[in-house]
């Protein structure tokens, strides 16, 4: 303790001068105290040294010796370097401070402001210039001009926004940027009214970003004026310099004000310091030399219980002295009297080991277990048998499977295995139904007990409901991509082949007959249109890419695509958490899942009275649960079970790969998804999400 408050009291006297304002005086105190604590303990020791040398305890005069010897040798040193401390200490501070250092700092502070001005200034000139440009230009021509704009000024990123702040085109360096930083409507004001306006965004010196913002005029008395902004980045080197400057400079400064009292907190630093460790030498060196006489000690008492009749173990000391290998011997002659106990506790330890391993293999074991006797009644069930069917088994075992009330489907079935098969083992699959509508695929193989161990059966099953549904999905995948290669080819010819029709025989015929083959060649194209818009479905579900996980507020995604619902025919009820954590997800697909939800809920509510969708967030501990409700007929309970396997569906025109996508996209996204139907009605779409670790993350809230 003492070591770490001298360690603190020197961190905070050399260092952090605020932690020292606030905690030298505590720091101090405490040290004062360990101090003093250390001088009763030395006192202590002396005592107790001197009343076992008076009592002639064994190894007393020895004990007395080495300690003072110790205490001698750590003395002596410890005031020589205290007194040369004192002295270099207080005698050297002054020469800390140096004028030349503070305008060095100055100087290199307004240097990175002038090189931060200076590219800001070349900036604004370059944007000045485009936006006088693009202001002769129509809106059409302005969209073209933008990227040879910015790539004859050289910079980053070039945007063009309406006054009210809406991205009208935008060019980018970046390939993948497509979405520019966008200005608040203060920033766009105020460069409307400044005739420009330009700063530098950025965070602590790093990743610094030049943006300016120049009103374009318009082409027409009557145009809009729009808001060119040009964006790009400082020059690492140039941020992290400044920054280090500025760390620099604000410490130097610190440190200034702080020079006065230095001299005498050092000093008394180091007093403290010197006493700490000289009390606490004499301390370690009673430590020591009762250390170093305790193998005597050992041997003393050893000898007596031996003397006794006492075969017992003494204390053991691991050195490689002579007094150390000599106890060691000791013990090791009294330990050969006790080999025969220690042999007989040894293999009953073991037979329980091995007990308990067993034990712990089975409960551990993530597939179920069942034991059975030679009636088929249950005698011992594991805790993977109770995840995995989701029951606690009270009442069944002791019970044969004749009598299950639950589980009636699964006991069938082991019972029919166990009489059909006439080999020792078997392999079965069984589907249950559970309360969900979902079915459970379960694997079970049986095996005959040895009749030696007194014979019964065990059963051994996984669940493998969603390698099943793997399995199928990837067969779907398979066969959509097939079909959609085998349809697409020869849609494009049919639809131009009609079109060609169209054209050349239009004018040629009379009496109606061009009117039909309007209607007919018209028809031919619609068609062929809805087969592609098919044929993309199946690709979408065959070959939907990878997610491109990032930070994303969930909350501010659903904001966005509820934008484009605002003349629906349902009222959208929603109540979001207002302290949701970020996920992490991929905003397109994630977006495609709530579009895809929200269109099915619309269909579902067609024609009905009062269409209502209700939108949840909130927090279920490392998830974010996002929960979709409608008042509509809900699904039909032969379809629910199937919901999510392809080309299942209740609409007259659906293909059936929706809600597939969307499984298939949650779960690689490391969520859940689950349907079912509200016991008041309508369908129920309850998904999770994975949150994001608690940590700094930048969060984009527009969801994108």
């Amino acid at each position: 303790m003492g070591a770490i408050l001298w360690f603190l009291l020197l961190l905070s006297t050399s260092a952090e001068t605020t932690f020292f304002a606030r905690r030298y005086p505590l720091l101090i105190g405490l040290n004062a105290i360990i101090a003093l604590a250390l001088v009763a303990l030395v006192g202590w020791q002396l005592t107790s040294l001197w009343r076992e040398h008076r009592a002639k305890v064994f190894g007393a005069r020895l004990k007395l010796r080495l300690t003072l010897m110790f205490g001698l040798v750590a003395v002596v040193p410890g005031a020589l370097v205290y007194g040369v401390s004192v002295q270099f200490v207080t005698r050297s501070i002054e020469s800390w401070f140096d004028v030349r250092v503070e305008k060095a700092l100055e100087a290199g502070l307004n240097l990175g402001r002038t090189a931060l001005d200076s590219l800001l200034a070349d900036l604004t000139a370059k944007a000045q210039s485009s936006a006088l440009d693009l202001s002769s230009l129509s809106e059409n021509a302005r969209r073209s001009a933008l990227l040879r704009l910015r790539e004859r000024s050289g910079v980053e990123n070039a945007a063009l926004f309406s006054l009210g702040g809406q991205l009208i085109t935008h060019s980018s360096e970046d390939i993948g940027n497509i979405m520019p930083r966008l200005p608040t409507p203060a920033q766009l004001k105020q460069a409307r009214s400044a005739r420009g306006l330009s700063w530098v965004d950025g965070d602590g010196g790093k990743d610094l970003v030049l943006r300016v913002l120049v009103p374009v005029a318009g082409l027409g008395v009557f145009e809009e004026p729009r808001i060119l902004q040009f964006t790009h980045p400082v020059p690492s080197a140039l941020g992290q310099n400044a920054e280090s400057v500025q760390g620099v400079y604000r410490d130097y400064q610190e440190l200034q004000l702080a020079r006065k009292g230095l001299t005498s907190l050092y000093a008394l630093t180091l007093t403290l310091t010197v006493l700490v460790a000289l009390f606490g030498a004499f301390a370690l060196a009673f430590f020591l030399a009762r250390r170093l006489s305790a193998p005597l000690s050992i041997l003393d008492e050893g000898t007596r219980a031996v003397a006794q009749g006492d075969f017992s173990p003494r204390q053991a000391v691991y050195s490689r002295d002579e007094l150390g290998i000599l106890t060691q011997s000791f013990n090791r002659m009294t330990a050969q009297l006790e080999e025969a106990r220690r042999e007989t506790e040894r293999h009953r330890a073991e037979v329980e080991s091995a007990r308990a391993y067993l034990e712990s293999i089975l409960a551990n074991l993530s597939a179920g277990v069942l034991v059975f006797d030679r009636s088929y009644t249950l005698r011992t069930v594991n805790e993977g048998a109770l995840t995995i069917l989701d029951d606690s088994f009270d009442g069944l075992i002791g019970i044969s499977v004749d009598a299950w009330t639950r589980q009636a489907a699964l006991g069938a079935c082991i019972r029919h295995n166990f009489e059909q098969n006439e080999a020792p083992e078997w392999q079965a699959q069984l589907e249950l139904e559970r309360t969900n509508g979902m079915p459970q695929i379960l694997v079970l193989r049986g095996s005959r007990l040895p009749e030696a161990s007194g014979g019964g059966d065990v059963v051994v099953f996984d669940d493998v409901t969603k390698i099943v549904a793997a399995q199928r999905s990837a067969a779907w995948g398979e066969v959509a991509r097939r079909l959609a290669h085998e349809i697409k080819n020869p849609l494009t010819p049919i639809q131009l082949s009609a079109e060609r029709l169209q054209h050349k025989l239009a004018d040629r015929l009379s009496n109606g007959d061009g009117e039909f083959l309007e209607r007919s060649t018209q028809t031919i194209i619609n068609q062929v249109r809805a087969m592609k818009h098919m044929v993309d479905d199946f690709r979408d579900y065959a070959r939907l890419p990878a997610p491109a996980l990032g930070v994303l507020d969930l909350n501010g995604l659903i904001r966005e695509v509820l934008g484009l619902y605002e003349t629906s025919r349902a009222r959208i009820v929603t109540r979001l958490a207002e302290d949701l954590p970020p996920i992490l997800g991929d905003a397109t697909q994630l977006r495609q899942v709530i579009h895809n939800l929200l269109r099915n809920a619309e269909d579902a509510l067609e024609g009905r009275d009062n269409p209502r969708i209700d939108i949840v967030t909130e927090r279920l501990g490392r998830m974010a649960r996002l929960l979709l409700a409608d008042n509509g007929p809900g699904f039909q309970p032969e379809i629910l079970p199937r919901v999510f396997e392809p080309y299942v569906t209740s609409k007259a025109k659906g293909t059936g790969l929706g809600l597939p996508i969307v499984k298939k996209i949650i779960d690689e996204h490391q969520g859940t998804i689950t349907i079912n139907n509200a016991p008041e009605g309508g369908a129920r779409m309850d998904i999770r999400l994975p949150l994001v670790k608690e940590e700094n993350h930048h969060v984009d809230h527009s969801g994108r």
